[in-house]
């Protein structure tokens, strides 16, 4: 052999072999840290946790990455022959590389002197998406290699096509083919059709310029492009092709964020609960309510779960990148009715009726001074983010004064959708201000499980929870707990005989005697006392705390019943000058319906890790409060509030049938409005208020005229569904030894009018 020929050879196989030398470098890790055996199997990856309602649905992920991972079998065939057609051909005959890819590559940039990208296989590019680890200039696409290989060893090609399918980045922030679906079609991955997968398999490589939301054509001739390949490709005939190619992209678009989408607030709480630090005295106003918040702290296991629980290698849980599955109680239909009830109410009836009270009187916030007023605007000034901004820039008082006082173009959240104006700052905090507030909660007596949650009108513009964070006085919404005490521990029962007269109690200051509500009559008539109930008298509840002489007594007992926050054993706590959350207040009346049991609210059932393994299952923490025949008498003249007393609409405007009981209530100026209904399966409560005090109706700002609505509005929609378990043939159970309080051989009559309750006073 000649030297040349010789020459020719060598510099012919060099190439080759240091190709070869450089391969064994790189899996000896000389350019760089491969991933170790460990991580091949449980490769890591930010994995989104999953909530769950209790019959199945997603309510909201938590997440750093909107990702969750799906199985080879929840995939439909057609995902997977779009990917393989479009992003890897020969997928199936290689091991991780595509050497006929390669040399293709190869001719024509060397060959060709074209500039050619490809060449890269699904195993290359799941190894470049879960291993991207950085090395030495030129040596990146060596160890996505050596990964490739290493991941067709350890893993079958199905597990490979999901594994990419789950890592892939889709745009919209969806992470995963799952979140894709789901942000782009509103399905699970098994449901795609044969166009909606193309159209996502077409995402892939450029998600912006062929994302169907905002460049659609571009998206429309992509997707047309992978299935064109598919038929190439021999998964779908040319008459599939030509029929799917001329329709357009149909979006069901849902895209993924923590202020978007259904059960916002509770995501929030349930977010919020589970990171909880342990309680420290100076979080709190008073002992009582600390040690109340370390109580729960210590004895349910849901609160600060990620401190209390760690995983097999001893590191806390991380509920943005564990990829939990979280298992609520929340029934996703009730969820939906909750929110609808709110809406429409706020959006319908409260707002505009609040509208015209500021037209009309010209007055926003009731009762305060003009400097209470600038005080009211300059603390939501000092919180908000422009001010933040502003402050850390370095911008002095007066510059910040200045710019929250000149208008600039904003788009204005109100209820009725966004509107584009010129505003100033200042102004706009004043127009959220404007806005009335609500919250509902749903509440499962028997088990104590939350069935729907709604901490305000719109997580987005609002983040305060007015379900459990938000404490109002509750009004007339206490007087059923101490008429349970008159029964209870008084041995008075609905039939018991009150004067209709006004009622004094000396105290150790001064004499205290309540105000009535409304234009109010004092005949001297006898009447039953739950007629004092059903018509929201504050002289028959200031007379059970004249007989019950201790209210102290009256304080314990209501805490008792389900009342966690701090009660000031004043007379006046019987007209519900206490502030409490609309959470505690709706499971407090579960005891009348659960004969006498209270049950805390919960609101997770279990919890589980990605693989599936379960990590708690949780249970209410439950008290003997009182007897059951003792709730049952509750329960009957709670029914009287609804059968014709202040909540007698609930009959005569929505028609409602069956055993409803409830009680409205209203605190001092109408500054809250509340009512609480109940019945044998669901106790349901609704708040609504401003965010400060002094913005409330001046008339016309009951608890039967603005709060009790929404649950009529709820309840009407959740009669109407079927598959819920709740219906208005239901019936309360009667108890062995209990009594039917007849009083009408006392002269009681029919409450055949509606009833409006007043304002209510605790002077």
């Amino acid at each position: 052999m000649s030297k040349w020929v010789k020459i020719f050879w060598i510099l012919l196989a060099a190439p080759f072999v240091l190709l070869l030398i450089l391969l064994g470098m790189t899996a000896l890790g000389a350019f760089g840290k491969l991933p170790t055996f460990e991580e091949l199997e449980n490769p890591r990856s930010n994995l989104a946790t999953e909530i769950l309602s209790e019959d199945g649905k997603m309510l909201g992920t938590f997440y750093v990455e909107n990702r969750t991972f799906v199985d080879y079998t929840d995939l439909t065939p057609d995902i997977v022959e779009a990917l393989v057609a479009t992003e890897d051909v020969r997928f199936y005959g290689h091991s991780g590389i595509d050497f006929i890819s390669l040399a293709r590559v190869a001719f024509r940039t060397v060959g060709l002197g074209q500039s050619q990208g490809g060449g890269s296989t699904i195993t290359q590019q799941l190894a470049k998406n879960l291993f991207n680890r950085k090395g030495w200039i030129g040596t990146d696409k060596l160890k996505e290699w050596i990964t490739a290989i290493k991941l067709e060893y350890n893993y079958t090609k199905e597990e490979i096509i999901a594994m990419y399918l789950n890592t892939v980045f889709y745009g919209s922030n969806a992470y995963g083919i799952k979140s894709a679906a789901h942000t782009f079609f509103g399905k699970t991955p098994n449901e795609l059709n044969i166009q909606e997968s193309a159209t996502l398999v077409g995402v892939v490589n450029a998600q912006t310029r062929y994302n169907p939301v905002s460049n659609p054509e571009n998206s429309l001739r992509r997707r047309n492009t992978v299935m064109r390949r598919m038929m190439q490709n021999r998964y779908i005939t040319r008459a599939q092709y030509d029929s799917l190619a001329a329709l357009p992209i149909e979006l069901d678009y849902n895209p993924v964020s923590h202020d978007e989408g259904s059960g916002t607030y509770f995501r929030e709480m349930l977010r919020l609960v589970m990171q909880a630090e342990r309680p420290t005295r100076r979080q709190y106003l008073n002992d009582y309510d600390f040690q109340y918040a370390l109580h729960r702290w210590e004895t349910n296991p849901i609160y600060g779960w990620v401190h209390k629980n760690t995983k097999a290698d001893g590191t806390p849980y991380n509920i943005y990148r564990d990829g939990l599955k979280i298992y609520t109680t929340v029934n996703s239909q009730m969820q939906r009715f909750a929110e609808a009830a709110v809406e429409e109410r706020l959006k319908n009836e409260i707002q505009p009726f609040m509208e015209r009270q500021y037209r009309t009187s010209g007055v926003i916030f009731q009762n305060q001074t003009p400097a209470q007023i600038d005080a009211i605007v300059a603390s939501a000034m000092r919180y908000s983010d422009r001010y933040f901004a502003m402050d850390d820039a370095g911008a002095s008082r007066e510059q910040i004064e200045k710019a929250f006082a000149t208008p600039v173009e904003m788009k204005l959240y109100t209820y009725r959708g966004m509107r584009d104006t010129i505003i100033s700052p200042r102004d706009s905090i004043i127009h959220f201000k404007k806005l009335m507030r609500a919250a509902f909660v749903a509440i499962e007596p028997q088990t104590g499980a939350v069935k729907a949650y709604v901490g305000g009108p719109n997580f987005r513009y609002f983040k305060y929870d007015n379900a459990s964070q938000g404490r109002r006085q509750c009004g007339s919404t206490i007087k059923p707990f101490v008429y349970t005490f008159a029964f209870s521990q008084l041995g008075l029962d609905p039939c018991t005989p009150v004067p209709n007269l006004p009622v004094t109690i000396e105290t150790f200051s001064e004499p205290w005697s309540p105000k009535e509500a409304g234009n109010v009559e004092y005949d001297g008539v006898m009447h039953p006392l739950k007629w004092g109930l059903a018509l929201s008298r504050n002289n028959y509840t200031a007379w059970i705390m004249k007989q019950a002489k201790s209210p102290e007594a009256v304080a314990d007992f209501i805490h008792n019943l389900g009342i966690r926050s701090w009660i000031d054993p004043v007379h006046a706590l019987a007209l519900g000058t206490m502030d409490v959350s609309l959470m505690e207040l709706v499971g407090a009346y579960g005891t009348f319906a659960n004969k006498g049991v209270n049950t805390e609210p919960i609101f997770v059932a279990r919890i589980e890790d990605r693989q599936g393994n379960l990590l708690g299952s949780f249970l209410p923490e439950t008290t003997d409060a009182i007897g059951e025949v003792t709730a049952y008498t509750t329960l009957q003249s709670l029914q009287e509030v609804v059968s014709g007393g202040t909540a007698g609409r609930l009959r005569w405007q929505w028609g409602f049938t069956g055993e409803m009981g409830g009680k409205t209530g209203t605190s001092q100026e109408n500054r809250d409005a509340w009512f609480v209904g109940v019945t044998p399966n669901l106790i349901a409560g609704a708040w609504v208020g401003g965010e400060d005090q002094s913005v409330h109706p001046r008339t016309a700002g009951e608890g039967s005229v603005i709060a009790l609505p929404i649950y009529g509005e709820f309840m009407r929609r959740v009669y109407a569904a079927s598959g819920l378990g709740i219906s208005q043939t239901d019936r309360f159970e009667v108890p062995e030894g209990a009594v039917i309080y007849n009083c009408r051989e006392m002269g009681e009559g029919d409450f055949a009018e509606p009833v409006v309750e007043f304002d209510e006073f605790f002077d």
